[in-house]
Protein backbone atom coordinates (compact mmCIF):
# COMPACT_ATOMS: atom_id res chain seq x y z
CA UNK A 1 0.00 0.00 0.00
CA UNK A 2 1.12 3.75 -0.32
CA UNK A 3 1.77 5.67 2.50
CA UNK A 4 -1.31 8.07 3.02
CA UNK A 5 0.04 9.60 6.65
CA UNK A 6 3.31 12.12 7.82
CA UNK A 7 3.62 12.74 3.90
CA UNK A 8 4.81 16.02 4.33
CA UNK A 9 6.40 15.58 7.51
CA UNK A 10 10.06 15.50 8.35
CA UNK A 11 10.10 14.09 11.86
CA UNK A 12 8.66 14.00 15.19
CA UNK A 13 10.05 15.08 18.47
CA UNK A 14 8.64 13.84 21.68
CA UNK A 15 8.06 16.86 23.83
CA UNK A 16 8.76 16.63 27.77
CA UNK A 17 5.07 16.23 29.42
CA UNK A 18 3.38 19.64 31.43
CA UNK A 19 3.60 18.21 34.93
CA UNK A 20 7.53 16.78 34.20
CA UNK A 21 8.67 20.80 33.55
CA UNK A 22 6.69 22.07 36.58
CA UNK A 23 8.33 19.34 38.35
CA UNK A 24 11.69 20.66 37.62
CA UNK A 25 10.35 24.30 37.87
CA UNK A 26 7.96 24.44 40.50
CA UNK A 27 5.62 26.98 41.46
CA UNK A 28 7.12 28.35 44.82
CA UNK A 29 4.97 30.10 47.67
CA UNK A 30 6.23 33.81 46.43
CA UNK A 31 5.49 33.25 42.95
CA UNK A 32 1.68 31.56 43.87
CA UNK A 33 1.31 34.75 45.83
CA UNK A 34 1.58 37.04 42.89
CA UNK A 35 0.03 35.19 40.36
CA UNK A 36 -3.28 34.19 43.02
CA UNK A 37 -3.39 38.43 44.17
CA UNK A 38 -2.80 40.13 40.86
CA UNK A 39 -5.86 37.81 39.13
CA UNK A 40 -8.02 38.22 41.56
CA UNK A 41 -7.36 42.41 40.94
CA UNK A 42 -7.81 42.10 37.45
CA UNK A 43 -11.13 40.33 37.92
CA UNK A 44 -12.35 43.07 40.40
CA UNK A 45 -11.20 45.86 38.05
CA UNK A 46 -13.33 44.27 35.58
CA UNK A 47 -16.10 44.17 37.71
CA UNK A 48 -16.12 48.14 39.02
CA UNK A 49 -15.31 46.88 42.59
CA UNK A 50 -11.53 48.01 41.66
CA UNK A 51 -11.43 51.21 40.25
CA UNK A 52 -7.60 51.22 39.58
CA UNK A 53 -6.57 50.79 35.91
CA UNK A 54 -4.61 47.80 34.52
CA UNK A 55 -1.39 48.62 32.64
CA UNK A 56 -0.03 46.10 30.94
CA UNK A 57 4.11 46.65 29.84
CA UNK A 58 6.66 45.21 28.28
CA UNK A 59 8.71 44.29 25.26
CA UNK A 60 7.14 43.20 22.63
CA UNK A 61 8.84 39.91 22.78
CA UNK A 62 11.32 38.58 24.99
CA UNK A 63 14.20 37.29 23.29
CA UNK A 64 17.37 37.49 26.28
CA UNK A 65 16.31 36.22 29.72
CA UNK A 66 18.92 38.44 31.43
CA UNK A 67 17.26 41.51 29.34
CA UNK A 68 13.97 40.10 30.45
CA UNK A 69 15.23 40.52 34.34
CA UNK A 70 17.26 43.65 34.40
CA UNK A 71 13.67 45.07 32.68
CA UNK A 72 11.54 43.00 35.44
CA UNK A 73 13.83 44.86 38.42
CA UNK A 74 13.07 48.59 37.00
CA UNK A 75 9.01 48.06 36.48
CA UNK A 76 8.51 46.00 39.81
CA UNK A 77 10.22 49.14 41.30
CA UNK A 78 7.37 51.55 39.16
CA UNK A 79 4.69 48.61 40.27
CA UNK A 80 5.43 49.67 43.98
CA UNK A 81 5.28 53.63 43.54
CA UNK A 82 2.05 53.14 41.24
CA UNK A 83 0.06 50.22 42.70
CA UNK A 84 -2.64 52.15 44.76
CA UNK A 85 -3.77 53.63 41.80
CA UNK A 86 -2.23 51.14 39.05
CA UNK A 87 -1.92 47.14 38.51
CA UNK A 88 1.71 47.30 36.36
CA UNK A 89 1.69 43.64 34.84
CA UNK A 90 4.66 43.02 32.72
CA UNK A 91 4.44 41.77 29.02
CA UNK A 92 6.13 38.87 28.90
CA UNK A 93 5.49 37.42 24.94
CA UNK A 94 7.10 34.15 23.98
CA UNK A 95 4.92 33.67 21.17
CA UNK A 96 4.87 35.55 18.11
CA UNK A 97 2.14 35.10 15.77
CA UNK A 98 3.22 35.98 12.24
CA UNK A 99 1.81 37.04 8.71
CA UNK A 100 4.16 35.22 6.43
CA UNK A 101 7.25 34.07 8.29
CA UNK A 102 10.20 35.44 10.69
CA UNK A 103 11.26 34.18 14.01
CA UNK A 104 8.17 32.76 16.25
CA UNK A 105 9.22 33.44 19.51
CA UNK A 106 11.59 32.58 22.30
CA UNK A 107 9.45 28.92 23.19
CA UNK A 108 9.33 28.09 19.56
CA UNK A 109 13.00 28.95 18.57
CA UNK A 110 15.12 30.02 21.75
CA UNK A 111 18.61 29.64 19.97
CA UNK A 112 17.50 32.30 17.41
CA UNK A 113 18.42 30.12 14.71
CA UNK A 114 15.92 27.71 13.13
CA UNK A 115 16.82 24.96 15.04
CA UNK A 116 13.20 25.18 16.90
CA UNK A 117 14.23 23.55 20.39
CA UNK A 118 10.75 24.09 21.86
CA UNK A 119 11.59 22.20 24.88
CA UNK A 120 13.93 23.89 25.82
CA UNK A 121 12.15 27.22 25.11
CA UNK A 122 9.39 26.11 27.22
CA UNK A 123 12.10 25.34 29.92
CA UNK A 124 13.28 28.79 29.12
CA UNK A 125 9.76 30.35 29.53
CA UNK A 126 8.87 28.57 32.39
CA UNK A 127 11.84 29.70 34.23
CA UNK A 128 11.34 33.28 33.26
CA UNK A 129 7.96 33.54 34.11
CA UNK A 130 8.60 31.85 37.72
CA UNK A 131 11.68 34.29 38.33
CA UNK A 132 9.86 37.46 37.36
CA UNK A 133 6.62 36.38 39.87
CA UNK A 134 9.23 35.55 42.50
CA UNK A 135 9.67 39.31 42.19
CA UNK A 136 6.49 39.84 42.85
CA UNK A 137 5.41 41.60 39.52
CA UNK A 138 2.54 39.86 37.70
CA UNK A 139 3.23 39.28 34.00
CA UNK A 140 1.01 38.76 31.17
CA UNK A 141 1.39 37.04 27.59
CA UNK A 142 -0.52 36.16 24.55
CA UNK A 143 -1.19 32.49 24.16
CA UNK A 144 -1.39 31.59 20.56
CA UNK A 145 -0.04 27.82 20.71
CA UNK A 146 -3.34 26.08 21.77
CA UNK A 147 -0.48 22.99 24.11
CA UNK A 148 1.42 26.07 25.87
CA UNK A 149 -0.90 27.15 28.52
CA UNK A 150 -0.34 23.69 29.73
CA UNK A 151 3.14 24.28 30.93
CA UNK A 152 2.80 28.01 31.73
CA UNK A 153 -0.46 29.31 32.03
CA UNK A 154 -0.12 28.49 36.75
CA UNK A 155 2.69 31.46 36.32
CA UNK A 156 0.40 34.01 33.97
CA UNK A 157 -2.10 36.93 35.71
CA UNK A 158 -3.60 37.83 32.30
CA UNK A 159 -3.35 36.45 28.57
CA UNK A 160 -4.81 37.90 25.54
CA UNK A 161 -5.83 36.21 22.31
CA UNK A 162 -4.15 38.24 19.24
CA UNK A 163 -6.12 39.72 16.77
CA UNK A 164 -4.70 37.15 14.11
CA UNK A 165 -5.77 34.67 16.17
CA UNK A 166 -9.12 36.14 17.53
CA UNK A 167 -11.41 34.98 14.95
CA UNK A 168 -10.09 31.17 15.40
CA UNK A 169 -12.37 28.63 17.09
CA UNK A 170 -9.67 26.67 18.51
CA UNK A 171 -8.87 29.91 20.34
CA UNK A 172 -12.08 30.36 21.66
CA UNK A 173 -12.06 27.23 22.74
CA UNK A 174 -8.80 27.23 25.10
CA UNK A 175 -9.66 30.92 26.28
CA UNK A 176 -12.87 29.11 28.00
CA UNK A 177 -10.43 26.99 30.08
CA UNK A 178 -7.76 29.66 30.67
CA UNK A 179 -7.92 30.25 34.72
CA UNK A 180 -6.95 33.80 34.12
CA UNK A 181 -8.60 36.73 32.37
CA UNK A 182 -8.37 37.56 29.19
CA UNK A 183 -8.40 40.48 26.44
CA UNK A 184 -9.18 39.83 22.72
CA UNK A 185 -8.24 42.26 20.44
CA UNK A 186 -10.36 42.97 17.60
CA UNK A 187 -9.14 42.03 14.36
CA UNK A 188 -6.44 43.25 12.26
CA UNK A 189 -8.89 44.86 9.90
CA UNK A 190 -10.51 46.83 12.64
CA UNK A 191 -13.21 44.66 13.08
CA UNK A 192 -14.37 44.62 16.42
CA UNK A 193 -17.52 42.44 15.96
CA UNK A 194 -14.90 39.51 16.05
CA UNK A 195 -13.21 40.16 19.45
CA UNK A 196 -17.05 40.29 21.28
CA UNK A 197 -17.87 36.72 19.38
CA UNK A 198 -14.64 35.56 20.51
CA UNK A 199 -15.58 36.80 24.30
CA UNK A 200 -19.28 36.00 23.80
CA UNK A 201 -17.86 32.21 23.07
CA UNK A 202 -15.30 31.83 25.47
CA UNK A 203 -17.88 32.25 28.24
CA UNK A 204 -19.56 29.19 27.45
CA UNK A 205 -18.35 25.76 28.18
CA UNK A 206 -16.33 23.87 25.70
CA UNK A 207 -15.42 20.29 24.74
CA UNK A 208 -12.09 20.22 22.60
CA UNK A 209 -8.88 18.17 21.67
CA UNK A 210 -5.80 18.90 23.95
CA UNK A 211 -3.46 17.40 26.51
CA UNK A 212 -3.33 16.74 29.89
CA UNK A 213 -0.89 17.57 32.75
CA UNK A 214 0.65 14.33 32.12
CA UNK A 215 1.12 15.07 28.01
CA UNK A 216 -1.87 12.50 27.38
CA UNK A 217 -4.00 13.48 24.32
CA UNK A 218 -7.66 13.94 25.53
CA UNK A 219 -11.02 15.50 25.54
CA UNK A 220 -11.04 19.51 27.66
CA UNK A 221 -13.75 20.12 28.56
CA UNK A 222 -14.59 23.35 30.22
CA UNK A 223 -16.54 25.25 32.46
CA UNK A 224 -16.24 29.08 29.92
CA UNK A 225 -14.45 31.85 31.17
CA UNK A 226 -16.12 34.74 32.34
CA UNK A 227 -13.34 37.07 32.91
CA UNK A 228 -13.01 38.95 29.47
CA UNK A 229 -12.60 41.82 28.24
CA UNK A 230 -11.75 43.64 24.54
CA UNK A 231 -8.77 45.43 23.26
CA UNK A 232 -9.04 47.79 20.79
CA UNK A 233 -5.92 47.93 18.72
CA UNK A 234 -7.02 49.98 15.86
CA UNK A 235 -6.69 48.08 12.08
CA UNK A 236 -6.20 48.69 8.50
CA UNK A 237 -9.49 51.58 8.49
CA UNK A 238 -7.53 53.27 11.38
CA UNK A 239 -7.01 53.97 14.98
CA UNK A 240 -9.83 53.06 17.55
CA UNK A 241 -8.57 54.45 20.72
CA UNK A 242 -10.66 58.01 20.20
CA UNK A 243 -13.69 59.02 22.17
CA UNK A 244 -16.25 58.01 19.14
CA UNK A 245 -14.55 54.75 18.54
CA UNK A 246 -14.65 53.81 22.53
CA UNK A 247 -18.11 54.92 23.08
CA UNK A 248 -19.10 53.12 19.86
CA UNK A 249 -17.15 49.60 21.15
CA UNK A 250 -19.49 50.33 24.24
CA UNK A 251 -22.23 50.73 22.49
CA UNK A 252 -21.76 47.22 20.73
CA UNK A 253 -20.45 45.30 24.44
CA UNK A 254 -23.91 46.55 26.27
CA UNK A 255 -26.19 45.38 23.12
CA UNK A 256 -24.49 41.78 23.11
CA UNK A 257 -24.94 41.95 27.19
CA UNK A 258 -20.72 41.52 27.59
CA UNK A 259 -18.98 43.19 30.25
CA UNK A 260 -18.41 46.93 29.14
CA UNK A 261 -14.99 46.65 29.80
CA UNK A 262 -12.30 47.84 27.34
CA UNK A 263 -8.10 47.94 27.10
CA UNK A 264 -6.30 50.23 24.67
CA UNK A 265 -3.33 48.75 22.91
CA UNK A 266 -1.29 51.75 22.09
CA UNK A 267 0.81 49.70 19.85
CA UNK A 268 0.05 48.18 16.47
CA UNK A 269 -2.57 50.20 14.52
CA UNK A 270 -3.22 52.84 17.06
CA UNK A 271 -0.10 54.22 17.05
CA UNK A 272 0.15 53.74 12.86
CA UNK A 273 2.96 51.21 13.59
CA UNK A 274 5.23 53.85 14.78
CA UNK A 275 6.51 53.11 18.62
CA UNK A 276 7.11 57.06 19.37
CA UNK A 277 3.19 57.82 18.97
CA UNK A 278 1.92 55.49 22.13
CA UNK A 279 2.50 57.83 24.15
CA UNK A 280 -0.08 60.36 22.69
CA UNK A 281 -2.37 57.43 22.15
CA UNK A 282 -1.70 56.51 26.41
CA UNK A 283 -2.16 60.36 27.42
CA UNK A 284 -5.57 59.95 25.09
CA UNK A 285 -6.87 57.43 27.71
CA UNK A 286 -5.35 58.44 30.12
CA UNK A 287 -7.70 61.88 29.34
CA UNK A 288 -11.00 59.95 28.74
CA UNK A 289 -10.36 57.79 32.02
CA UNK A 290 -10.06 61.10 33.82
CA UNK A 291 -12.74 63.24 32.06
CA UNK A 292 -15.17 59.81 33.94
CA UNK A 293 -15.11 57.03 31.13
CA UNK A 294 -14.59 53.99 33.79
CA UNK A 295 -15.67 51.63 31.13
CA UNK A 296 -11.35 52.18 29.73
CA UNK A 297 -9.84 49.93 32.19
CA UNK A 298 -6.51 49.97 30.90
CA UNK A 299 -3.88 50.02 28.69
CA UNK A 300 -0.85 48.19 26.95
CA UNK A 301 2.54 49.79 25.85
CA UNK A 302 5.34 48.10 24.07
CA UNK A 303 8.55 48.86 26.14
CA UNK A 304 11.83 47.84 26.05
CA UNK A 305 15.07 48.52 27.89
CA UNK A 306 16.27 50.36 24.84
CA UNK A 307 14.20 52.48 21.60
CA UNK A 308 13.40 50.83 18.23
CA UNK A 309 14.04 47.53 17.33
CA UNK A 310 16.81 45.46 15.33
CA UNK A 311 16.79 43.22 11.87
CA UNK A 312 17.36 39.51 13.87
CA UNK A 313 21.23 39.17 12.22
CA UNK A 314 23.09 35.99 11.18
CA UNK A 315 25.76 36.46 13.48
CA UNK A 316 23.62 36.78 17.12
CA UNK A 317 26.87 38.02 18.78
CA UNK A 318 25.96 41.58 16.89
CA UNK A 319 22.37 41.77 18.84
CA UNK A 320 22.10 44.98 20.25
CA UNK A 321 21.48 44.74 24.43
CA UNK A 322 17.87 45.87 25.13
CA UNK A 323 16.20 46.26 22.02
CA UNK A 324 13.20 44.34 20.74
CA UNK A 325 14.25 41.90 17.54
CA UNK A 326 9.98 42.04 16.72
CA UNK A 327 8.14 45.47 17.04
CA UNK A 328 10.01 48.66 17.61
CA UNK A 329 9.39 49.74 21.73
CA UNK A 330 9.60 53.02 23.75
CA UNK A 331 12.46 53.34 25.37
CA UNK A 332 12.77 52.92 29.32
CA UNK A 333 13.30 56.53 30.27
CA UNK A 334 10.11 57.23 27.64
CA UNK A 335 8.75 54.06 29.58
CA UNK A 336 8.95 55.62 33.03
CA UNK A 337 7.94 58.89 32.36
CA UNK A 338 5.06 58.11 30.54
CA UNK A 339 4.24 55.95 33.50
CA UNK A 340 4.65 58.74 36.01
CA UNK A 341 2.02 61.05 34.15
CA UNK A 342 -0.46 58.45 33.95
CA UNK A 343 0.06 57.97 37.71
CA UNK A 344 -0.43 61.97 38.80
CA UNK A 345 -3.02 62.51 36.06
CA UNK A 346 -5.28 59.33 37.87
CA UNK A 347 -4.44 61.63 41.23
CA UNK A 348 -6.00 64.64 40.03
Amino acid sequence: MKQTYDIHVRSVDPLIPPKELAERLPMTEAANATVADAREIVQNILSGEDKRMLAIVGPCSIHDESMAYEYAERLKKVHEKMKDRVLLVMRVYFEKPRTIMGWKGLINDPHMDGTFDIETGLHLGRKILLRINEMGLPVATEMLEPITPQYIADLVAWASIGARTTESQTHRQMASGLSMPVGYKNATDGNLDIAIQAMTAAQHPHSFLGIDYNGQTCVINTNGNPFGHIILRGGRSGPNYDPASVQEASRLLERSGLNNSIMVDCSHANSNKDHRNQSGVCESVLQQRVNGNENLIGFMLESNLKEGNQPLPKDLSTLKYGVSVTDACLGWEQTEKLLDEVYQGLGT
